[in-house]
């Protein structure tokens, strides 16, 4: 019997590779521009500075593989990213120690009404009504950093209907993985269950009705999401 006056919600979780067991799903933190091209596609300078985060809802995470055409919106626009788990974290943590925080690694698609992050850009307005909608997320299953080490370069990719729009690589990350844990523990208690979507390269752009997501990350394999 609970002590709660509505019934819980659901808890987020995501599969993980090898195993019954799933991830439980806290937070999630996402950079932006954190790949000089698409810095320079979306009209910014790539040069290194402050890094700035923006948050998805746990809610938002969906591994179905299929992504519902949002509401309100006429400009849906994908970005591939490769998301961190964490098993464990704190505050003020240091780079060196950053990496023994990482429970795995997995794939993940930063969908976005790119319309309307622009009209909230222009008057200076958070972004979650861009980024923060439902099902927003697709994630594909995690891999135990026992199974593919810690990721610091390999091949980035997406394609649509069978022709690649996205490509990259994970060494040309403004911000790395560590640097990425050690800056978002000087202003928010991270924690085990947090996620990080890592940023996204060069050839972002829209998509409709009855394309076929298909995105890949060097040693982690791949995933599919048919937007419906």
């Amino acid at each position: 019997m609970s002590n709660y006056v509505i019934d819980q919600p659901a808890r987020v979780s995501l599969p993980v590779r090898g195993s019954d067991a799933r991830f439980p799903v806290r937070r999630i933190y996402c950079i932006g521009r954190n790949y000089a091209d698409h810095a320079i596609e979306m009209g910014h300078d790539p040069n290194k500075e402050a890094p700035f985060f923006f948050q998805k809802n746990a809610e938002n995470v969906d591994t179905s593989g299929s992504f519902p055409y949002p509401p309100q919106t006429n400009d849906v626009h994908h970005e591939m990213e490769m998301v961190v788990a964490l098993k464990s974290g704190g505050a003020n943590i240091s780079e060196a120690d950053a990496l023994q925080h990482v429970y795995g690694y997995g794939l993940g698609l930063d969908m976005t009404r790119r319309d309307l992050q622009g009209e909230a850009k222009k008057t200076g307005r958070p972004w979650e009504i861009g980024k923060a909608f439902e099902r927003s997320a697709p994630m594909s299953e995690l891999v135990p950093v026992s199974q593919c080490g810690h990721l610091d370069k390999g091949r980035i990719a997406l394609k649509i209907n069978g022709k690649e729009r996205q490509v990259g690589d994970l060494n040309q990350m403004i911000w790395k993985v560590p640097e990425m844990i050690s800056y978002l523990s000087r202003f928010y208690d991270i924690a085990a269950g947090d996620l990080i979507m890592s940023g996204t390269p060069a050839g972002v752009g829209p998509v409709v009705k009855g394309d076929v997501m298909a995105g890949e990350i060097e040693g982690l394999g791949s995933f599919t999401v048919t937007v419906v």
